[in-house]
């Protein structure tokens, strides 16, 4: 049974049933146009002629629906953005 998160995000349309979260990786950055972190500040790979975007966002693990939702919008308006700007 999908958790409170998932039920969200399933109002949209959107199915993360199978999905994990995923390490940041060298790797991953070296391969990546933008990299976007939530909080990690210097701790994250870091390397020149990359875009990075480090988010602060709340954590809904546990939170009410009201916030989860609240949160889940703001990171469809942060994605919805840097989609524009990289069209």
């Amino acid at each position: 049974m999908p958790g409170p998160i998932a039920k969200r995000l399933d109002e949209e349309g959107i199915d993360i049933a199978a999905e994990q979260p995923k390490i940041l990786t060298t790797d991953s950055v070296k391969a990546s146009d933008v990299v976007i972190t939530m909080g990690c500040g210097d701790t994250c790979p870091y390397y020149p002629r990359k875009r990075y975007e480090d988010s602060t966002l709340e954590d809904p693990a546990g939170k009410d629906l009201e916030t989860v939702r609240r949160v889940r919008d703001k990171i469809r308006g942060r994605v919805e953005t840097l989609i524009s700007e990289l069209l």
